[in-house]
């Protein structure tokens, strides 16, 4: 699989996303109904997270903390990478390219992945598109809180962040394949015990540079 470049970088197994970039903020904000406005604002205030509207610009599929960090480990492991991805109370938020979350569940169903009961299903995947919004976290953040960990839940930070006007963006063909790999890992792991302490994994950076 083949992916673009400018979606910034994915630190796996640790905290310390690194920031929006001047271009980043651009892009997300042309989201917005007023980007200059709400350029003016992160300007004032670049700790505070704002509502933008999905469809135009991107769309956000919305997945729990632990899955949405196995779909990541896939995309940059095997895949094409992602493109920004942020997490906001205890859930992590995927930005895809439009069209994604009214094609996404349908696939999903097609291939039965979604079915309740199966083994390795695919948990709920909230698909935000044309009409929804969503909010994304500060463009400047000190957070640095495990997206994983119980406590995250309430917190909000970047762990791809946008670094570029034209990022890359996954389509629901992507996605699929990311979430089925998760979910056969996950089921996987359910039958595994072990007597000894996971290893302590060091942050791992993967920089979108070598897709160019």
């Amino acid at each position: 699989m083949s992916g673009g470049s400018g979606s910034g970088r994915y630190l796996k197994g640790g905290p310390g996303a690194s920031g929006v970039t001047v271009e980043g903020a651009a892009w997300l904000a042309s989201a917005g109904t007023y980007p200059r406005r709400t350029l003016a604002l992160w300007e004032e205030r670049p700790a505070v997270p704002v509502v933008l509207a999905c469809g135009a610009v991107f769309d956000v599929v919305s997945v729990p903390a632990l899955f949405g960090r196995r779909m990541l480990d896939r995309l940059w492991d095997e895949g094409p990478g992602s493109g920004p991805v942020a997490v906001y109370r205890g859930r992590m938020l995927l930005f895809a390219s439009p069209g994604t979350a009214h094609r996404l569940p349908a696939l999903l169903e097609w291939e039965e992945w979604g079915s309740p009961g199966r083994t390795g299903a695919v948990p709920p995947l909230l698909c935000h598109g044309a009409g929804d919004a969503v909010t994304v976290p500060a463009v400047s953040t000190t957070d640095t809180t495990d997206i994983t960990a119980p406590t995250a839940r309430l917190g909000s930070r970047w762990v791809v962040a946008p670094d570029t006007r034209q990022p890359w963006l996954p389509g629901p063909d992507v996605l699929l394949w990311a979430a089925v790999r998760a979910a056969r890992a996950s089921a996987s792991a359910t039958v595994r015990i072990s007597i000894f302490p996971p290893a302590d994994q060091g942050a791992k950076v993967y920089d979108v540079s070598r897709r160019r």
